[in-house]
């Protein structure tokens, strides 16, 4: 998740209508970052700057691309404290289902590790494999924990 910050993966999913086929925007030009909040797109060939143009608009990025002929410029606006709140919202998300992904593979190593000591896996290295993967469990789920408040900070930072 970027907050506020141009990135040239915004316009990764972008394909523009190239000879007939549909082809990604970095095939048919450069991206670059200007500076911190604004991208350039240089077309390969002058004449698909309409079209490009155009990808851009009907790719409801939210953001309107500025033409000068030459080269297309995306500026992205300064987040409203309204959307910065609804981007820590929505990584405190991506965070809980990152932590039910990782509760998941427990539950998995654990029904393993059950199945392995009813076919003759000693009970004591059943229950120290446990152990280790709860241990894991909560490493992985702190790391998650650390990551959230990181991106927090940096989306409500002005």
């Amino acid at each position: 998740m970027r907050a506020g910050k141009a990135s040239p993966d915004m316009v990764s999913g972008i394909t523009v209508e190239y000879y007939g086929s549909p082809t990604p925007i970095n095939q048919v030009a450069s991206v670059k970052l200007l500076d911190a909040r604004t991208l350039v797109i240089v077309p390969f060939e002058r004449k698909m700057i309409a079209d490009v143009e155009r990808a851009i608009f009907q790719s409801n990025i939210g953001i309107t691309p500025q033409n000068d002929g030459e080269n297309i410029r995306l500026t992205v606006p300064p987040m409203t404290e309204e959307r910065r709140r609804e981007l820590v919202k929505q990584s405190k998300n991506h965070g809980e289902q990152t932590k039910i992904v990782v509760r998941n593979a427990r539950k998995d190593g654990n029904e393993m590790i059950k199945d392995l000591v009813k076919n003759g896996l000693s009970e004591d290295i059943g229950k120290d494999s446990e152990e280790k993967i709860q241990s894991l469990t909560n490493e992985y789920n702190a790391k998650v924990d650390k990551m959230l408040v990181v991106k927090e900070e940096e989306i409500m930072t002005i």
